[in-house]
């Protein structure tokens, strides 16, 4: 296994962490839901990451998802449909993350199920590196 390769399956296994401390926070009591929204922000700049390592770009060091996606972007013109969602998640990460905001999510924000904005657990969230990834050098 190359490095780079080492280095892409190392980022997806720091994100399927991140899945699955969503997945076990969403089966407590109470949940809480400024920790889901930040492992969901961490979740994804770890994956949007692996793209950019498997792709053989130098990472930045910067956790704005909406700036990795400009530069997966580069390499994958239809990931530019994930603007919004990474502009929210980058919100929600980083002010639901500390008291002195205003911002505190809740479970309203986010129902469960069809139609809402959280869509029900999967069984097995957490397996990123168990599943073939349609990422390509082109």
């Amino acid at each position: 296994m190359s490095s780079a390769e080492s280095n892409f399956l190392a980022w997806l296994r720091k994100a399927d962490h991140d899945l699955l401390n969503i997945e076990n926070n969403l089966a407590a009591k109470e949940i809480p839901w400024d920790t889901i929204c930040f492992h969901a922000e961490q979740a994804v700049e770890k994956i949007l990451k692996a793209f950019l390592v498997h792709q053989g770009s130098d990472l930045s060091k910067t956790h704005d998802l909406v700036a990795l996606l400009a530069q997966c972007v580069g390499h994958e013109a239809s990931l530019n449909a994930l603007e919004t969602d990474c502009r929210k998640l980058t919100s929600y990460g980083v002010t639901a993350r500390y008291p002195d905001d205003l911002f505190e999510p809740g479970e309203e924000r986010w129902p469960r199920g069809r139609g809402g904005g959280l869509p029900s657990p999967p069984e097995n969230p957490h397996t990123l590196t168990d599943r073939p990834l349609a990422f390509s050098n082109s």
